[in-house]
């Protein structure tokens, strides 16, 4: 077992780069209160994902190791009785005890760092439910789950109020595959790979016991948990397929088999806004209408992209915690948050809580140094949008609403301020004036030339810049060249 613990450890830092999502199409919501809200969405730019769940136990990647692939991250070859193996993997939901749960904690730390949603796994694909469900007893709320005696048992409830109360939005992710549902993988034939192991086309039956079985644990999620901002529908190859003989291009996923796992998303986010009305709906890697933003996994795009969409990254680790985890330095998150977002973006930071319901003590020194910065250089995030070049070596640029630009050098590490930085696209108007964020008074120098401006740093500023990390120049209304 410590040597499986190490092969997964080995793959959980280091998961393939999947390019998949941005390259889809986009379909805009046809409801215009929903588009009103993604662009609202648009405005927070900075978001927390949490995936845990009883494999944290084991520091492995969630829910893979039981999925019959061939693939890095899925069973490694210390594994040679799988059956042996899944059950031990379900096992674990009978010791697992998260007694030092504090989502307040967890709340006011994200809070403080300048975020404002969360995204939680209410259910990843191994089908154990964070959440008290009343149609599985895989759950950690269920009897042989030693943390269902606990007065909050239902993690879900809690964070989700925490979070509420902190003032962030809230986000439930669920996974449409449940490997756990036997309805899913049925005992009757051997699960092949992550996909459902029989035909639903030939047994309509069963795979609608599974629909209405998704269906019901949603919208018990949509009726019992509060006012619920995103629903972040996971396992894209769980989609309609009407084309016999062929399995769905699905780019970054494996789909061997041309299987329609139509699990009826049209129906399903009716009954979700019947319910949550301004719910945002993200069926990850379908195209379409129900796709109401596109999330880049684990990756930045290098361009602009020209949609609704998140970069979901992991903060340190893998998805899930693991043991030792190496955190990514301070510099490169903001470094990282601010190409995001200069991009059109918003950026999903995972964390992924311990065993015992603790993070990093490394994390929490993370989300501080990243809201100190964000105090001082809010108003060149929230609520800004792209403008022309959105980047130039080390410089990112984003617009506000009322037609002001930032400026933000990304600075390297014991680097100073030049004493000039050339600003190319656009330019200010007359009399426009450029200050530093977080210097009160501060009024810089400018010079308009053929191709944008240059702007003149006094010594001053050079020697007592209000960050190590990255500065903002913000620039009176602009005009573009």
């Amino acid at each position: 077992m410590k040597r499986l613990i190490y092969l997964f450890l080995l793959v959980c830092t280091s998961l393939p780069v999947l390019a998949q999502h941005e390259e889809q199409k986009y379909f805009p919501d046809p409801d215009p209160k929903i588009r009103q809200r993604i662009e609202e969405w648009q405005d927070i730019k900075f978001g927390l994902l949490m995936h845990w769940g009883t494999y944290s136990q084991w520091g492995i990647v969630e829910s893979w190791s039981i999925c019959p692939e061939d693939e890095g991250w899925c069973i490694p070859d210390t594994v040679k009785d799988y059956f042996a193996y899944k059950k031990q993997y379900e096992n674990l939901a009978k010791t697992f005890n998260p007694t030092k749960f504090d989502p307040e904690r967890w709340a006011k730390a994200a809070k403080d760092a300048g975020m404002k949603y969360v995204v939680f796994t209410t259910k990843h694909h191994d089908g154990y439910c964070m959440f008290d469900s009343k149609y599985t007893d895989y759950k950690i709320t269920g009897k042989e789950t030693p943390f269902h005696t606990n007065p909050r048992a239902d993690v879900t409830k809690e964070i989700f109020n925490a979070f509420r109360n902190e003032g962030l939005w809230v986000g439930a992710y669920f996974s449409k595959p449940d490997w756990h549902n036997t309805d899913y993988w049925w005992p009757q034939f051997p699960p092949l790979d992550r996909n459902v192991n029989y035909d639903p086309v030939r047994y309509p039956e069963r795979w609608n016991q599974y629909v209405n079985f998704t269906h019901n644990q949603v919208m018990e999620l949509c009726t019992n948990y509060g006012k619920i901002d995103l629903l972040w529908f996971d396992g894209g190859w769980v989609q309609k397929n009407e084309v016999k003989g062929e399995a769905p291009n699905i780019p970054g996923f494996i789909v061997k088999k041309p299987y329609n796992q139509d699990v009826k998303m049209d129906e399903l986010v009716t009954k979700i806004r019947s319910k949550q009305p301004l719910a945002i709906v993200v069926d990850r890697a379908v195209e379409g209408k129900n796709q109401n933003y596109l999330t880049p996994e684990n990756r930045v795009p290098d361009k602009l992209l020209p949609y609704p969409w998140e970069s979901c990254m992991i903060l340190g680790g893998g998805w899930s915690f693991s043991f030792k985890a190496k955190m990514m330095p301070t510099g490169q998150l903001i470094h990282m948050l601010n190409d995001i977002v200069a991009k059109g973006g918003n950026l999903l930071l995972n964390i992924g809580p311990g065993p015992d319901g603790t993070w990093y003590d490394e994390a929490y020194s993370r989300l501080a140094e990243i809201g100190t910065w964000m105090k001082i250089n809010g108003d060149a995030i929230y609520g800004t949008r792209p403008i022309a070049p959105y980047n130039d070596g080390k410089l990112r640029f984003t617009k506000g609403k009322d037609g002001s630009a930032n400026v933000i050098y990304l600075l390297a590490e014991n680097e100073k301020l030049p004493a000039e930085i050339q600003v190319k696209g656009f330019v200010p108007e007359k009399g426009a004036k450029i200050t530093m964020l977080g210097k009160k008074g501060s009024s810089l120098k400018w010079k308009a030339g053929e191709k944008g401006f240059t702007i003149s740093v006094p010594e001053s500023i050079i020697n007592s810049a209000p960050s190590i990390y990255a500065v903002t120049f913000k620039v009176g209304k602009v005009s573009s060249l």
